[in-house]
Formats: structure tokens, C-alpha cells, sequence
């Protein structure tokens, strides 16, 4: 994980939204917990998508010697969670983040202004 987090953070808001993924929101969790800095939580229209989306963002963060510590639900690709250790990647296909609602759980957790990163 790169000494700061908020440039990997941007880097990744900047491509999931370049590879159309919708509705990409980042919580600020330094404050509320130990497991990790922030999530980063993004959706796509259909599973290709979902699954493009994890793939693409693997592959660019490698090239800066960025390796997830690993990656779950990659098969099914409705809920693909990357471990970045203090950034966690959550991509949904829309109807399954609108079940888990992580927003909603984590309701405490302030969310970053991404105004400038997306074009939306």
C-alpha cells in the first residue's frame, strides 16, 4: 500500500469512473476503526461490468507495484472485494449493493468530497 492512501485513493476513483462505474462513493473510516482507512465502494449496470471494472483496477494499480492482499467474489462478480489492506475496494452489481447497503452500515463514516476526481 503506497505511504499515502489518498493517492490511491484518487487514482481508483479516477478509473473505476473512467470505466463508467456508477455511483462511486468513498467512507472515511480513521476515525471509527482499525480494519482499513477507507472504502471505496462502486456499481455496475451489469456483471461484465462489475467484473472489468475489478480487472482493470488490478492491473493499474499493479504497475505501480500495487498488489491486492486479496480478492473475494471475483467467480459470481456481484460483490468483488479487494483488499488493498488500508483501502478496501467494494464493487457491487447494482441490486446486490442495494441488498447489503454498506452505506448504510457504516452510516457514521464520513464520505469524501469527490468533486474534481469524477466526471459526473
Amino acid at each position: 500500500m503506497p505511504e499515502n492512501n489518498m493517492a490511491f485513493v484518487e487514482k481508483a476513483v479516477k478509473l473505476l469512473d473512467a470505466k463508467k462505474a456508477e455511483d462511486i462513493v468513498v467512507l472515511d473510516l480513521r476515525e471509527l476503526t482499525s480494519i482499513g482507512d477507507f472504502f471505496i465502494i462502486a456499481s455496475g449496470n451489469n456483471i461484465t461490468l462489475v467484473k472489468s471494472l475489478a480487472e482493470e483496477l488490478e492491473e493499474q494499480m499493479a504497475k505501480d507495484g500495487l498488489r491486492p492482499r486479496r480478492i473475494e467474489g471475483a467467480n459470481s462478480s456481484m460483490w468483488i472485494l479487494m483488499d488493498y489492506v488500508d483501502v478496501v475496494v467494494h464493487l457491487f452489481y447494482n441490486e446486490t449493493r442495494d441488498f447489503y447497503c454498506l452505506e448504510r452500515l457504516w452510516a457514521d463514516a464520513p464520505k469524501l468530497d469527490l468533486k474534481g476526481l469524477i466526471n459526473k
